[in-house]
């Protein structure tokens, strides 16, 4: 049952929108005019206020003010455009003219009723989840994974630029899209950048735009990515890798907040927020000459550090079961659930790849599976100590290493990172990546992964 209050000073229209709405299944309170419905009733109690829009004293629509977050429909013998829009404009939900007809007054407030509960409905659902739930879908209970929530609540209100750190898989662009989420721009456009992902001759075209023949293949003005996150958050993925004709632009973009498009001769005004992403160590490019520094100084006005998913054991179950129900709702699969010694493989694993590949191996398992229940061979994990391929993997002295320096243990982490580092940067453009997987006593799968991780790019041909 909705409660309604109806402010008319003619008696008998009161009485007639009493009944009528009584017998629709309301209950109904009335009052002859703004200061007499102020005094006796309390406001924010109602479900809907009917009011005239002529009344002794204030007008109806004064109401609105009194009663925020509560619906008002006007009603007017003037049904006039003009007095339709001045009470809109002025908050009302809607107005009906008098003299009305029952059946459409009816379904008006029954309409105008449905609507303010999905309002409030929405409203309860979204502060339980934001009390419930981590923002922008992430997963974790971990103490590194609630100071990641803690920061992204703190920095979204603010118009900081954020700087996300990293490794490959981690869920970098989840944290940009919680935090815009979170913004006052949220009403406006996300656009998310793969700054690796754009060959570096379009680069500057795609984030900057281009005016008409700047270029070999311009026959049109062409407005770029930053200008379409106007009002809104522009989310720069693998920021390390932009060139340095970019990153003077964007510094220039973050100074100013303008945008000049390739082959311009005047500046345009954005409104954008920055958020970047990168699993690089922005500071060692920094002193290596690659990355500008009074950029770098710009983008980490706010830093976040995502962990890695090794770091976060005693989130895999939750995580495990999220992705799994994910992975099923995805691929139109009944759900699904995890053997304990799919648990036990999955808390084994070191997960180079990251969060990124405990959802690629989730999502095998569902499309392989003939039951509910998923099995570690599904997962098809490569375990430490396993082989990685049917044939024994070379030795370490058998293969075509450079030479070490002088002093390090050659079966140290370290020592074979940096023996993969530079065994792949010295015979990638004369191997294939099958041969240099297999060279290396790995799959393709894990040398891709390698690759990110330490970032390592390819050879484009």
């Amino acid at each position: 049952m909705s409660r309604i209050l109806v402010i008319e000073d003619e008696p008998i229209i009161r009485t007639e929108l009493k009944r009528l709405l009584t017998r629709a299944g309301h209950d109904v309170s009335e009052a002859g005019a703004v200061p007499e419905a102020a005094a006796e009733h309390a406001l924010d109690a109602f479900d809907l206020v009917i009011s005239d829009l002529r009344l002794p004293g204030p007008p109806g629509t004064d109401i609105i003010a009194l009663c925020p977050g509560v619906p008002v429909l006007i009603m007017t013998s003037y049904a006039t455009v003009k007095s339709a829009v001045d009470a809109m404009k002025q908050g009302a939900v809607d107005y009906i003219a008098k003299p009305f007809d029952h059946d459409e007054l009816l379904l008006q407030v029954g309409r105008v009723l449905r609507e303010g509960r999905l309002t409030r409905q929405n409203a309860a659902l979204k502060r339980e989840v934001e009390q419930t739930w981590a923002p922008g879908g992430m997963v974790g209970t971990s103490a590194v994974m609630r100071d990641v929530f803690e920061r992204v609540r703190k920095v979204a209100p603010s118009p900081a630029t954020v700087l996300v750190l990293g490794e490959s898989g981690t869920g970098k662009e989840l944290v940009a899209r919680a935090v815009h989420a979170q913004s006052p721009r949220a009403e406006g456009p996300l656009i998310a950048v793969n700054c690796a992902a754009i060959p570096e001759g379009l680069l500057e075209s795609e984030l900057f735009g281009h005016e008409k023949g700047a270029f070999t293949g311009a026959q049109a003005a062409h407005a770029g990515l930053v200008e379409a996150a106007h009002g809104g958050t522009l989310f720069l993925d693998e920021i390390g890798e932009l060139p340095a004709p970019a990153q003077a632009r964007l510094l220039r973009m973050l100074q100013d907040g303008e945008v000049r498009r390739v082959g311009a001769t005047r500046s345009r005004k954005v409104d954008v927020r920055i958020l970047a992403a990168t699993h690089r160590d922005l500071p060692r490019r920094v002193q290596e000459g690659l990355f500008r520094q009074d950029l770098y100084f710009r983008l980490r006005v706010v830093e976040i550090r995502l962990p890695p998913l090794r770091e976060r054991g005693e989130d895999l179950p939750a995580l495990a079961k999220h992705l799994l129900e994910k992975a099923s709702r995805r691929l139109g699969r009944p759900p699904a659930s995890l053997s304990p010694e799919a648990l036990a493989a999955i808390a084994a694993h070191p997960w180079p790849g990251n969060v990124r590949e405990l959802e690629n191996a989730l999502e095998r398992a569902v499309i392989l599976a003939d039951g509910p229940l998923l099995t570690p061979d599904l997962l098809a994990l490569e375990l430490p100590g396993s082989a990685a391929t049917d044939a024994a993997p070379p030795a370490l002295e058998e293969l075509d290493f450079p030479p070490l320096v002088a002093g390090e243990d050659p079966r140290s982490p370290d020592s074979m990172e940096e023996y993969f580092r530079r065994f792949v940067m010295e015979h990638q453009d004369r191997m294939g990546e099958t041969e240099l997987a297999r060279r290396l006593g790995i799959s393709r799968k894990t040398l891709w992964e390698k690759r990110q991780r330490l970032g390592i790019p390819r050879t484009r041909a």
